[in-house]
């Protein structure tokens, strides 16, 4: 039996894994396994692959770029969400914030630095014409941190995953002004390298076993209501959030590594692109 350490953010994208867990599907596949939530996100799935207390991560695919670039030695072994990821931008609910030009000089609250809060709020600065050079960050480690900064005053807002955050929109803890989807496909899986080196048979069933999964999972009987109440989610959110997401099942494609790099060096984020078959593992398929 093969133990295979994993993280990932606490969110609804990942039950597939859940399931594959809980029933067993993987140790009949002679795998064990072993999952770990991570509430602060991407930049701390990256530190965790560099320091070795995970061997994968189902992560940003901005983020993992960025920090493979940076000498984060793991390689992305498949596209797992190949649909955009809706960052919501929300405010205190009781602050004065009404529209997104009234967020241009205030601070960002982030999970902290490289993750996908810090790097999307690059994007939404390009979007809006402000100059990303500009922006000015508070580290608040999770979504608890982020409420406590805006309602503190700390920061002026915070992104988020729509859905994810939603409940605190409906609880009036947040407003929520706007989307800002990102530009590429939103999750990959990122395995350390020399783990792959070591256990690529291992790689491979893991992979197939998780595939299955998830190429059938929207036809789940009630996985609506699996959903809705695991994650505290209105079912209407739910199904909204289900016809909006896809699923991938292969490697990503080249075209949308290079789209994200041609963005990180744009906003600045990064000193120069790599060819892209420096960022996936080779002879994957």
């Amino acid at each position: 039996m093969k133990t295979i350490k994993v993280g990932g953010v606490p969110e609804h994208f990942n039950l597939p894994w859940h399931l594959c867990i809980d029933d067993g599907t993987f140790r009949r596949n002679n795998l064990d396994v072993k999952w770990r939530d991570f509430p602060d996100g991407t930049g701390a799935m990256c530190k965790a692959l560099r320091n070795k207390e995970i061997d994968a991560a189902v992560i940003l695919t901005e983020g993992i770029v960025k920090d493979i670039l940076n000498g984060n030695n793991a390689k992305i072994v498949q596209e797992y969400i190949a649909s955009p990821l809706i960052w919501g931008i929300h405010v205190a609910a009781n602050s004065p914030y009404r529209r997104l030009d009234d967020l241009k000089n205030t601070k960002v609250a982030i999970s902290r630095y490289g993750s996908g809060s810090h790097l999307m709020a690059y994007v939404n600065a390009k979007n809006l014409g402000w100059d990303p050079a500009e922006l000015e960050f508070e580290v608040v480690g999770d979504i608890n941190g982020a409420i406590e900064a805006l309602q503190a005053g700390k920061a002026g807002y915070f992104m988020w995953e729509h859905f994810t955050t939603k409940p605190l929109v409906d609880k009036g803890i947040f407003r929520r002004l706007a989307d800002c989807p990102t530009p590429w496909s939103c999750f990959v899986i990122a395995v350390r390298e020399d783990f792959i080196d070591r256990n690529p048979a291992a790689m491979q069933t893991m992979l197939h076993t998780l595939n299955e999964v998830t190429a059938r999972f929207k036809q789940i009987p009630g996985i609506e209501s699996a959903l809705a109440k695991k994650y505290d989610q209105k079912l209407e959110d739910i199904k909204q959030w289900l016809k909006i997401t896809t699923w991938s099942q292969k490697q990503i494609s080249v075209m949308e590594i290079n789209k994200v790099q041609e963005q990180l060096e744009e906003l600045g984020l990064i000193s120069e692109k790599k060819e892209n078959a420096f960022f996936l593992a080779n002879h994957w398929s």
